[in-house]
């Protein structure tokens, strides 16, 4: 599985690790952390909205040759935030573009194939998050020692110790990750670890509020996006964080899948040189 790291880390070493230990990838291709541009333009190139999820309406429409936006209306009774997903045939199998946080409602999917038609749906994830914790990193980069030292506390991990008796996340909302904290290991890692409660997770997902987000919000739930994905069961993961990235909230949330919206498909043109 593809790392969801997000950046360039700083060293061979520290990226080759990287690759070996998390989950899938965020993003096919935008940093999590700015997952959607907002759109103004037209709306043409949608489909029905036959079996969308209750007050959920995804749109798209091709902004240039080979590049598509989508938005969205409406987040779904209960949703945590979605799961924006592609397929090149209308019976999949669908890719993960990007998890997103409630608070944003439009992406842009570019530079893509010449004549292929795409297919797009967004997918309600929902579940309940851990308190979260504040984090400083030493300031400057990576030190020799630092390159030198053992990365053992990179991989995502499955403990038993950190694991309680599950409880269901539907339809009570129960099985919040609890325990949840952070361990600087060097300028530009943290090693996050909560005890598992949930007993029907598809999965936990890092989330992230750094000082000066172009979204981040003012209340204690807002600002708050996805860095990296986990499989169920896992309460131990290490993050290399960008060199910008010294202050930050972290959290994270046991999650499960929701309703489906509407699928909108669209076919690109010729590429520019062509």
């Amino acid at each position: 599985m593809r790392v969801p790291v997000r950046g360039a880390a700083p060293t061979a070493l520290v990226l080759a690790l990287s690759l070996l230990v998390l989950g899938p990838a965020l993003s096919a291709c935008d940093t999590p952390r700015t997952p959607g541009t907002p759109r103004t333009a037209g709306e043409a190139g949608t489909t029905g909205t036959a079996g969308a999820a209750p007050g959920v309406v995804l749109r798209a429409e091709r902004t240039s040759p080979t590049d598509i936006d989508l938005r969205w209306q409406g987040g779904g009774p209960g949703a945590s935030g979605h799961i924006l997903e592609f397929a090149t045939d209308a019976a999949g199998p669908y890719t993960v573009l990007q998890y997103l946080p409630p608070q944003v409602t439009s992406y842009r999917h570019p530079d893509l194939m010449p004549h292929t038609t795409f297919f797009y749906r967004l997918r309600a994830f929902a579940g309940p998050a851990s308190k979260p914790v504040d984090v400083t990193l030493p300031a400057g980069e990576l030190t020799a020692a630092d390159e030198d030292a053992g990365h053992d506390w990179l991989p995502a991990r499955k403990d038993p110790r950190r694991t309680s008796p599950g409880r269901p996340l539907r339809p009570t909302g129960a099985g919040a990750p609890t325990g949840f904290r952070a361990v600087v290991k060097h300028a530009n890692g943290i090693l996050f670890t909560w005890t598992d409660h949930a007993s029907d997770e598809k999965g936990f997902l890092l989330e992230s509020r750094i000082p000066g987000d172009s979204d981040e919000g003012s209340g204690d739930d807002s600002g708050y996006a996805p860095v990296a994905v986990f499989e169920p069961d896992v309460n131990s993961a290490g993050l290399i964080t960008l060199p910008t990235e010294k202050q930050g909230a972290y959290r994270v949330r046991a999650f499960t899948h929701g309703a489906l919206s509407n699928v909108v498909r669209l076919t690109t043109g010729a590429s520019a040189d062509q």
